[in-house]
């Protein structure tokens, strides 16, 4: 059973339960139906043993009845099993494996063994049922902009909420969702601006955005508009060599390009502010981290995007480009070498995606610029969609 990637203790005897039988044909397929996805008042029989479910759910109807252990049935496993009694979860492919050697053999057998930790090779993932990009309200701009841990957390929790055993007080448990992963990028920043306690917000973002870990889209369907940047990197994010800076009126001179009035920008900005056509800024060449484009799938004409960096390092670093990333896309950088005479110098570069390279673009191709001064390495994704 070990190919299985089950967990499992005590020896005892699989079970797949089954409800009592009603007399009437219809009646027994159902009662079937409900016995193999584990139905309360299905599982009558089932002390001491190991429960199979051919769908997920809470397990509490297991532990009730006895069981053991208990194997789900699962469409997606990014989410381990937890509850109080031992949990096994099976993507399709295993699971039906796994219940061909259940319904063929006369006396299927199972151990749970004690709990220890397994490397997975293929982390990190993000989980099936994390938000997915793009951003619908800006298009030109990246979202999301970091992936950070977010499942199966231990937490702090309150004794006054209700856990998976019912009446049960805890101090921490195990949690799972974006109310996970923030704590983590919050933490990240906390601890960033601790150390330069004289970067702006943005700086601190940029930092954790151009440092994280690039994660591998062959695993990640999505590709940026699951993970953005990529994983964070707390222990980089504190030495980026370089940050995109954005000013408050950048963001206010964006949303006039995108004809937001006047009067309203005033109220988001808590003072007076006018629009004007020398001051509007395109989404795409708003100063972020990331460098992203939505066009049509028939789009003939380059894409430009303008940006800036500061200098966080020492003086007299040299960086250099480096493009990588999907061939299907054409990407010059001009210059192609930024020299930095002094600490919080600034630098301006465009990055330009021909036109001719866009042409067949069904969903999204990205690449990536990175500025390198051979120890520092600022990387930015570069996204086109349609």
């Amino acid at each position: 059973m070990a190919s299985l990637g089950l967990i499992l203790c005590l020896f005892s005897v699989l079970l797949l339960s089954l409800c009592q039988i009603p007399t009437a044909i219809e009646d027994e397929r159902k009662a079937k139906e409900l016995a193999r996805g584990c139905a309360s008042g299905c599982l009558n029989t089932v002390k001491g043993k190991i429960v199979v479910c051919d769908v997920p759910n809470d397990v509490m109807e297991q532990k009730a009845g006895g069981a053991v252990g208990t194997i789900l049935h699962v469409t997606d496993v990014d989410t381990p099993g937890l509850g109080p009694i031992a949990v096994a979860t099976l993507d399709d492919s295993n699971y039906e494996a796994f219940r061909s050697y259940v319904l063929s053999s006369p006396n299927p057998q199972g151990t749970i063994l004690k709990s220890g930790t397994v490397k997975d090779n293929d982390a990190p993932i993000v989980a099936s049922f994390s938000s997915r990009g793009p951003n619908t309200l800006f298009s030109d701009i990246l979202k999301p902009d970091i992936t950070a841990p977010g499942v199966n957390i231990l937490a702090a929790y309150t004794p006054l909420a209700q856990t998976a055993l019912p009446g049960q007080s805890v101090d921490y448990y195990f949690m799972t969702g974006t109310s996970m992963a923030c704590p983590h990028v919050a933490g990240v920043a906390a601890y960033v601006k601790t150390l330069r306690p004289d970067w702006s917000a943005s700086a601190v973002k940029s930092a954790i955005m151009t440092t994280a870990w690039a994660m591998n889209v062959s695993k990640n369907a999505d590709a940026e508009f699951a993970y953005g940047s990529g994983y964070v990197n707390p222990s980089v994010a504190v030495e980026p060599g370089l940050v995109y800076e954005i000013a408050k009126e950048d963001y206010l001179n964006m949303l006039c390009s995108l004809d937001y009035s006047s009067k309203g920008i005033s109220t988001l900005a808590g003072g007076s502010f006018t629009c004007s056509e020398k001051s509007k800024l395109t989404m795409r060449n708003l100063n972020y981290p990331a460098m992203t484009a939505k066009v049509s799938a028939s789009s003939s004409s380059d894409i430009t995007f303008s940006r800036t960096v500061t200098n966080v390092g020492e003086k007299g670093s040299t960086y250099k480009a480096k493009l990588s990333g999907n061939p299907k896309l054409s990407i010059k950088v001009e210059p192609e070498t930024l020299y930095f005479k002094s600490p919080g110098e600034k630098k301006s570069f465009t990055v330009t995606v021909s036109g001719k390279s866009l042409a067949g673009i069904s969903s999204i191709v990205s690449a990536s610029l990175v500025w390198s001064d051979g120890l520092r390495n600022v990387r930015s994704p570069i996204v086109v969609y349609t």
